[in-house]
C-alpha cells in the first residue's frame, strides 16, 4: 500500500491513532496484547515511518553533531571512524561540521547550542574559552570535548605535554644532544592546545637533561607533510644540524624523511626521526612515534556523550587515555 499513515495503520488494528504513536514510540502505557496487535498491522501494511515525524512526534532531533577541524587530515579520520563505530548502533545520526577558520568555530559555538540543533555534541580540538563553555553549559545540551580541554566539561584527552617530554627523552636517551623540533605553529587563534604541550614537553626533556632550549633548531608552520619537508631542509641544512628531529605529528615527521632522502640525508644512521600520533601511516613507514588511541578517544567521546544524554552527569568528566612511545626503524644513537 502507497503513503501508508498511522491512520491506516489504526483502522486496521482497531484503535485510536494515539495508541498507534504511542507503540511506534516504545511507550509503556500500552498493553502487550494491544501492542502486538498494531506492529501486526505495521507488518501486514509494510509502514516505514517518517524520519521528521517521528523526531516531532519524540520532540527530538535523532542528530549527533561533531565539530572538527581538518577533516581530511589522518588523526582525525580516526576518531571519527571512533565515534561512528559507537553510533552505528543507536539511534543517532551523525551530523559533521568541518571548521576552516577560527570565526566559522565560534559561530559554531553559538548556534550549536540549541537543543533544537542536536541532541548532543562532540568537539574535537577546538577548545573553547570560558564564554563559549557557560553557553554550552547553560544551553543543557549534552557535550563532549575530545582532544581538547575545558575545566567545566566532559573531555577525552591524552596527556600531550607528557607525550612531548616522551618523544624527546627517547633521543636524549639514545644520546642526541642537538635535537630539532617541527610543530604547527603554537600561538594561533585556534588555540590548539595538544601542540602547544607537545612543546613545552620537548622542552621540558631538555632542561631535565641539562640541555639549552635552543631556538634556531624549533620551526613551527603551516601543518602538512609538503610544509614539513621544506621545514625540516632548512633545518638540515645548517652547519650545525640536528642529529633528531621531533616532529609533533606524524604526518609532519614524514615530511622530515622526504626531506632527508631529498638531501641524501641517512634515516637513522645520520637522522633519528620520532613522529606522535600512531596513523596507520607511521607503521608502514616504520617510524618512530608516540602513539595515541586516536579511535578509542573517538569511542570513548561518543559512549561518554551518550551516558549524558540518558542520565546527565553532574560536574565534568575527564577520561585520560594512555599513549605509548612506539619504537621502530627511524631512531638510533647518533652517528658521529
Amino acid at each position: 500500500m502507497a503513503n501508508v499513515t498511522i491512520r491506516d495503520i489504526a483502522r486496521r488494528a482497531k484503535v485510536g491513532v494515539g495508541t498507534v504513536s504511542r507503540v511506534l514510540n516504545d511507550s509503556p502505557a500500552v498493553s502487550e496484547e494491544t501492542r502486538r496487535i498494531v506492529l501486526e498491522a505495521i507488518r501486514e501494511l509494510d509502514y516505514a515511518p517518517s524520519p521528521i515525524a517521528r523526531r516531532l512526534s519524540l520532540g527530538r532531533t535523532l542528530t549527533i553533531a561533531v565539530v572538527l577541524p581538518f577533516l581530511t587530515l589522518p588523526a582525525f579520520v580516526e576518531r571519527l571512524r571512533g565515534v561512528q563505530h559507537v553510533l552505528g548502533d543507536s539511534e543517532y545520526d551523525l551530523v559533521l561540521y568541518s571548521v576552516g577558520n577560527p570565526t566559522q568555530r565560534d559561530s559554531y559555538y553559538r548556534d550549536l547550542a540549541r537543543p533544537n540543533r542536536a541532541d548532543g555534541l562532540l568537539f574535537m580540538s577546538l577548545p573553547p574559552n570560558n564564554q563559549q563553555a557557560q553557553r554550552l553549559l547553560h544551553s543543557k545540551v549534552p557535550n563532549v570535548m575530545i582532544g581538547s580541554v575545558h575545566q567545566t566539561l566532559h573531555q577525552v584527552r591524552v596527556d600531550d605535554f607528557y607525550g612531548g617530554e616522551l618523544a624527546t627523552q627517547h633521543l636524549i636517551n639514545l644520546g642526541h644532544r642537538r635535537i630539532g623540533l617541527i610543530s604547527d605553529y603554537i600561538d594561533t587563534p585556534w588555540h590548539f592546545v595538544p601542540m602547544r604541550d607537545r612543546f613545552r614537553g620537548y622542552q621540558k626533556a631538555l632542561e631535565k637533561a641539562g640541555f639549552e632550549f635552543n631556538s634556531d633548531f624549533t620551526i613551527q608552520g603551516p601543518h602538512g607533510r609538503d610544509e614539513a619537508c621544506a621545514m625540516a631542509v632548512k633545518l638540515l641544512k645548517r652547519p650545525d644540524r640536528p642529529s633528531a628531529i621531533f616532529a609533533c605529528s606524524d604526518t609532519q615527521a614524514i615530511g622530515v624523511l622526504d626531506a632527508a632522502q631529498k638531501l641524501g640525508i641517512r634515516v637513522p644512521e645520520e637522522l633519528s626521526v620520532v613522529g606522535y600520533d600512531g596513523i596507520r601511516d607511521a607503521e608502514y613507514m616504520q617510524l618512530t612515534t608516540v602513539e595515541q588511541p586516536l579511535f578509542e578517544s573517538g569511542v570513548e567521546g561518543a559512549q561518554l556523550l551518550l551516558e549524558n544524554i540518558v542520565n546527565p552527569m553532574p560536574g565534568p568528566k575527564v577520561i585520560t587515555l594512555p599513549i605509548e612511545l612506539v619504537i621502530r626503524g627511524t631512531t638510533a644513537p647518533p652517528g658521529d
